[in-house]
């Protein structure tokens, strides 16, 4: 047996794929994206992970088959603070992610987007994940309900294929909270848990203080100055929010500070998710091994 294979589409960061690998395992086979930022990020940390660029326009058929598809598909036809327009938006590519599935046949898919998706096409989701045969379980979580010193509401999808056990091809259980499973996941997210760091005395945080320390706790490593030597906001300070590990975003070559903010800004805080993907998982039964060895 071996360990589950991950494809992720809109991969950004790979903030989800990172909470994904955390709790199934598993290795990446493709990412997809036409973000160039995104693009940056994705060639300075995964080199040798093929880049399958725009999936609008993807011959599925000639894609490696993956065990666990991820995707945080573009939020702003559901965003409340966008124009609402929901499945009418020209932004909105599901359907070319429910075909790709369609040819794929994943026996696990894990997506996110935003809280007022719910309001807003997911009913379209739902129905796109039934007739492919996929099971659902969802809910939504704030980034501050494990920690984090924003709000960030979310919203975390696991679908799971009706007839996952077809082929005993691959293995894997959930992994307990830090103790990812072999493949090539990821043990932590920087330091998370453990004794409290050490407060990073940088900034005067007024009644934001308590969270920050919190999140302190939570992640394991001082808060950044909130501003830079400039006096604009710092986006260390900004990587350090979204709990992703120092310089992931930052110290990429050649990524433009506006590009480090885009990017930061369209992701997800990887901790968030795999919170949510555990509550998720118990309800889907994937506590067990999916598939006999």
């Amino acid at each position: 047996m071996t360990g589950p294979r991950i494809g992720s589409v809109c991969s950004g960061y790979r903030g989800l794929d990172m909470a994904v690998e955390n709790v199934f395992g598993g290795t990446t086979a493709w990412v997809s994206d036409i973000d160039p930022g995104a693009n940056k990020i994705l060639a300075h940390h995964w080199p040798d992970v093929p880049n399958l660029g725009d999936l609008t326009t993807t011959d599925w058929s000639a894609v490696e088959p993956v065990d666990i598809y991820t995707g945080g598909y573009p939020c702003q036809p559901f965003s409340i603070a966008g124009r609402k327009k929901g499945t009418e938006d020209e932004r909105h590519i599901w359907p070319h992610i429910a075909h790709s599935l369609g040819v794929l046949r994943p026996r696990i898919a894990v997506f996110e987007n935003v809280g007022n998706h719910l309001r807003l096409g997911f009913d379209t989701v739902l129905a796109d994940l039934a007739r492919l045969g996929f099971d659902a379980e969802w809910l939504c979580l704030r980034a501050s309900d494990i920690g984090a010193p924003h709000p960030r509401r979310r919203l975390i999808l696991l679908a799971v294929a009706q007839d996952a056990d077809r082929e005993p091809r691959v293995e894997w259980r959930v992994a307990a909270p830090g103790q990812a499973e072999a493949g090539g996941a990821r043990s932590d997210f920087g330091g998370r848990g453990g004794a409290p760091a050490e407060a990073s005395g940088a900034a005067a945080w007024g009644r934001y203080e308590p969270a920050v320390r919190r999140w302190e706790h939570v992640t394991g490593r001082p808060a950044p100055s909130p501003t830079n030597a400039m006096g604009r906001l710092s986006t260390t300070a900004v990587e350090w929010m979204m709990g992703l590990p120092a310089g992931h975003v930052t110290d990429v070559p050649g990524l433009t500070r506006s590009e480090q903010l885009h990017a930061l800004g369209n992701g997800v805080v990887p901790q968030q998710v795999e919170a949510a993907l555990r509550v998720l998982a118990a309800r889907a039964g994937l506590t067990r091994p999916l598939v006999a060895a």
